[in-house]
């Protein structure tokens, strides 16, 4: 029986009804035994200690299986100086290449572009392996000829580099044509300009090919038109500035350079601003769609920690319901309810393993906010800024529980063994019934406040 996630009034990717995050779905939302990681505390290991390292991917094929270029590994991560205060870090970001024989061990391959790159700086997306051609698909945030840092997004690529191993490691090298892919359109996607809530977003471009039907897509984040409407009080037009959505456009061709933009394919209106890093997951005939969101993002009403949420279908263009009912998946300890973010799927065998970033592992406040209070050594010493703890789960339909964790920087191969399950770190017993959050606020470059007002229609 499907659960009922549907609004009949809106157009999904597909012409059919989308799929939504409703309010009473994210009711249920909270810490509860087998969504809640193991403490992670400091990194044990920092292989680039001169580096702030947070959103990261991974090279991958066509279908969606971790690509390798002769013997070697390649993730891509979202990189600053160390040098820099943590919360600062994504005014310069740009993107590096990290590569690994074994998954454990990595070398730095160094900054993927030299120059020629759009926008200010560079934001996550994803890379493809196709052929021997590399594309890397980014976010451009800022427009290159402003004065002074600018927000603006668009989905862009790189193409025409090149990708060489050795017994030392990977080479990339340009040079390389960078392309706007998508910006948004104002009627399905709203612009910067339409924007009235807390924050703005078209990023986080992310390539998949569905196994079922050799249709190409590429999903984003971004914000459904949701202006104010005649009759609403205004408690309702406060919760419509939350109005975040998965994204899709279609490449009817296959071809990567060439998108068309299709309807979104789900939305949170009234739930949740921002759906950050949309990627999907194919495992045992079901599509899990996952999504990361901060506690400051959810609507008034609704509350929900910094987590991994997911939704699951039959079909790509869905219906999807909520994971575990409400859609959260996987969140960080009471203690430590920052110590990871920016959580990335992939299928290893019977389980899913989840990457992630190692954020304030050393903060038990109840808002990033108040990290900026802190004397300077002291936010340096409680962010992570490398990768965090694999976190493996379990998938079974429309539940989902975590099992334990694997090593920082462990990215096995699909072909790789793991150890025995050891589910005695995962904590499953210090849950008093549910626990909510109920805190607002970030650290985030990208969360500034955009107030103008717009009046376009919305279905």
């Amino acid at each position: 029986m499907w659960r009922d996630c549907m609004d009949d009034s809106l157009p999904g990717a597909d012409g059919r009804p989308r799929s939504r995050w409703t309010r009473e779905q994210a009711a249920g939302i909270g810490r509860r035994g087998g969504n809640v990681a193991p403490v992670a505390g400091p990194p044990t290991v920092d292989p680039f200690p001169d580096l702030h390292i947070w959103d990261t991917w991974l090279l991958r094929d066509r279908h969606g299986g971790i690509a390798e270029v002769d013997g070697w590994r390649l993730a891509f991560s979202l990189t600053a100086s160390a040098d820099l205060l943590p919360g600062t870090r994504h005014d310069v970001a740009e993107i590096r290449c990290f590569c690994s024989r074994d998954g454990s061990e990595w070398r730095d391959a160094g900054p993927v572009f030299d120059g020629g790159a759009l926008g200010q700086r560079q934001w996550a997306g994803s890379a493809l392996y196709d052929d021997g051609d590399v594309y890397l698909f980014y976010t451009a945030a800022g427009r290159e000829d402003a004065d002074e840092l600018t927000y603006t997004q668009r989905i862009a690529v790189a193409h025409g580099g090149s990708v060489t191993a050795d017994a030392d490691g990977v080479e990339i090298a340009g040079p390389w044509t960078h392309e706007t892919l998508l910006e948004p359109d104002g009627d399905r996607y709203e612009t910067e300009a339409q924007s009235r809530g807390m924050t703005y977003t078209f990023r986080d471009p992310w390539f998949f090919e569905d196994p079922a039907s050799g249709e190409t897509h590429l999903l984003f984040e971004a914000n459904v038109p949701a202006p104010e409407r005649d009759g609403d009080d205004a408690a309702t037009s406060e919760r419509r500035e939350f109005n975040g959505c998965v994204g899709v456009a279609a490449s009817p061709t296959g071809d990567p350079l060439s998108w068309e933009l299709r309807p979104p394919l789900l939305d949170a209106v009234e739930v949740n601003q921002e759906l950050e890093r949309p990627h999907v997951v194919v495992a045992d005939g079901c599509y899990y769609l996952f999504v990361c969101s901060h506690v400051h993002t959810f609507a008034p009403g609704v509350a929900g920690p910094d987590g991994l949420y997911g939704f699951v279908a039959d079909r790509f263009e869905g219906p999807y319901r909520p994971l575990n009912g409400s859609g959260l998946v996987a969140t960080n300890p009471s203690g430590a309810r920052f110590q990871a973010y920016s959580w990335m799927a992939f299928a290893h065998g019977e389980e899913v393993l989840l990457q992630s970033f190692l954020n304030y592992h050393d903060f038990a406040g109840d808002s990033l906010d108040a990290v900026a209070e802190l004397p300077e050594a002291e936010q340096r010493a409680r962010f992570g800024g490398t990768l965090a703890p694999t976190l493996r789960l379990a998938v079974d339909g429309d539940e989902t529980r975590l099992l334990g964790a694997l090593d920082a920087w462990r990215i096995p191969a699909p072909d790789e063994p793991l150890p025995p399950v050891d589910e005695s770190e995962v904590p499953d017993d210090d849950f008093d019934g549910v626990t909510r959050e109920g805190a607002v606020g970030g650290d985030y470059g990208a969360d500034r406040p955009f107030g103008s007002e717009y009046d376009e229609p919305v279905p």
